[in-house]
């Protein structure tokens, strides 16, 4: 279990740092045999491809789609909340460093200025040609000025509609009571609970309280309106560079996305529209279910291992 726990205790004018977060990583346990998330420890790795496309609007406004449409022009890998949510839960515990860096940063453990530095982002998304999607939303200034030469797109949709489609989703994600528990469980045997759970959930929670200002509920629309415009004066230097920034919504499909980046308008191939509210949902309770199997496991094998000793000391004590 991951909890917020200063590592020193206040002494005058001192503030108690908080742990670093990458360091608790741990194995995936081998009894973890329900999910297929990988388990690759990220820390000081290298870029490999270059980052081409920062899409730096909020989730919900069509992220996943754009994830699989940029994959299809060949932007591989596209960095999206998925891949530390369901497929690498490790990349959770450095988004929940950069989150403390970026919001509490007289209690971060990080040297000063470590998230604008290439080497830090280039260690969680090295091997990423573009990124979108919430946490990286958080980061835009940050991502905007270590890689420069990167484009720029933000997807855009109806404040309210997108608020709407948030609660019973992400948000709805963020406050789960089951993902909580799975994230906070302590086992006997001084066991965690869930693997994923403990580096993901914490991350989560802590993106939503301070990037939305901890009131999503009543405060998310104004973040998104601030959001969206501080990524276009950003992006576009004051509108002294208008050509770095698209405005993009997912319904325009293919041609202006394709011209901006300056790709082939594939022909044959509609603009993918994936990730609605009802499969985010299911998909997610499916994963908690599947997460509490693993927890079951690993559970079983150390009652399995107990009970063995038990046994051999048994026939030792009465032979």
């Amino acid at each position: 279990m991951y909890t917020e726990v200063p590592q020193t205790e206040k002494t005058g004018q001192e503030v108690a740092k908080l742990p670093c977060y990458a360091d608790t990583y741990s194995r995936k346990p081998i009894t973890d045999i329900f999910t297929k998330d990988t388990d690759v420890d990220k820390r000081g790795r290298k870029r490999t491809v270059p980052m081409k496309v920062l899409l730096l609007a909020v989730g919900r406004t069509g992220t996943a789609s754009m994830r699989a449409a940029m994959q299809h022009l060949g932007y591989v890998e596209t960095y999206h909340m998925m891949c530390a949510s369901i497929e690498n839960p490790p990349d959770a515990l450095l988004w929940h460093d950069a989150l403390v860096a970026k919001y509490f940063p007289e209690k971060s453990p990080l040297p000063a200025g470590t998230i604008r530095t290439r080497e830090f982002w280039d260690q969680l998304l090295g091997n990423c040609q573009a990124v979108c999607d919430w946490p990286a939303c958080a980061f835009a200034e940050e991502l905007m000025e270590v890689y420069p030469e990167a484009k720029v797109v933000l997807t855009g949709r109806d404040v309210d509609s997108w608020h709407k489609s948030t609660i019973p989703t992400v948000y709805w994600r963020a406050t789960d009571p089951e993902l909580r528990m799975l994230g906070n469980t302590v086992l006997p045997f001084g066991l965690s609970g869930s693997w994923a759970a403990q580096m993901y959930q914490p991350m989560l929670k802590m993106f939503f309280d301070t990037f939305f200002e901890g009131d999503f509920v009543h405060r998310g629309k104004e973040v998104y309106r601030r959001h969206y415009e501080k990524c276009v004066r950003l992006a576009t230097d004051d509108g002294k560079n208008p050509d770095r920034l698209l405005e993009f919504r997912v319904q325009e499909g293919w041609e202006p996305l394709c011209n901006f980046l300056g790709e082939r308008v594939p022909k044959a191939q509609k603009f993918p529209n994936v990730n609605d509210s009802s499969d985010f949902v299911s998909r997610s309770r499916r994963r908690n279910r599947m997460q509490m199997m693993n927890v079951v496991m690993r559970l079983l094998m150390w009652w399995v291992v107990v009970g063995f000793v038990c046994y051999v000391l048994m026939g030792m004590l009465t032979s």
